[in-house]
């Protein structure tokens, strides 16, 4: 039986870079990945700033092994069909150091739901985004 897992991982610099056509194609190259190792996506939902996956791993592969080759190789790919994105980025390392993960276990439901719903809170509370004062210089932001 293969382990279920929620996972989430952003590019380097938490920039916001899957917009548009771009957010499609990256969002395939990662199915595509996926599908190379036989790792099956459950759902999976592409923010501005950052990638929500539920994952199904087969137990061959740890999942650190597994976000390894995924961030890595994507890296290679989407620097390879966007090359301009390359300056953005020091050292050829389009994604973040690091990624959260947690086992879906019981609620899986839940976490599906969670994920389909992640691109519509952040819309949201960009929307919310108050104007305060900062503290250390006075201005408003």
């Amino acid at each position: 039986m293969d382990c279920k897992y929620h996972v989430v991982f952003a590019p380097k610099y938490r920039r916001k870079v899957f917009y548009g056509q771009k957010r499609y194609e990256i969002g395939q190259i990662l199915r595509e990945l996926c599908k190379w190792k036989g790792v099956t996506v459950l759902s999976a939902e592409a923010c501005p700033d950052h990638i929500h996956m539920m994952l199904e791993i087969p137990p061959k592969y740890s999942i650190s092994g597994f976000m390894g080759f995924l961030k890595g190789k994507s890296s290679l790919m989407i620097y390879e069909k966007w090359g301009n994105m390359k300056y953005k980025y020091r050292n050829r390392q389009f994604w973040c150091r690091g990624y959260y993960v947690s086992t879906v276990g019981k609620q899986e439901k839940v976490i599906e739901r969670y994920i389909e719903n992640q691109l519509k809170e952040d819309a949201m509370s960009e929307e919310l985004t108050l104007n305060f004062e900062d503290p250390f210089t006075g201005s408003k932001k």
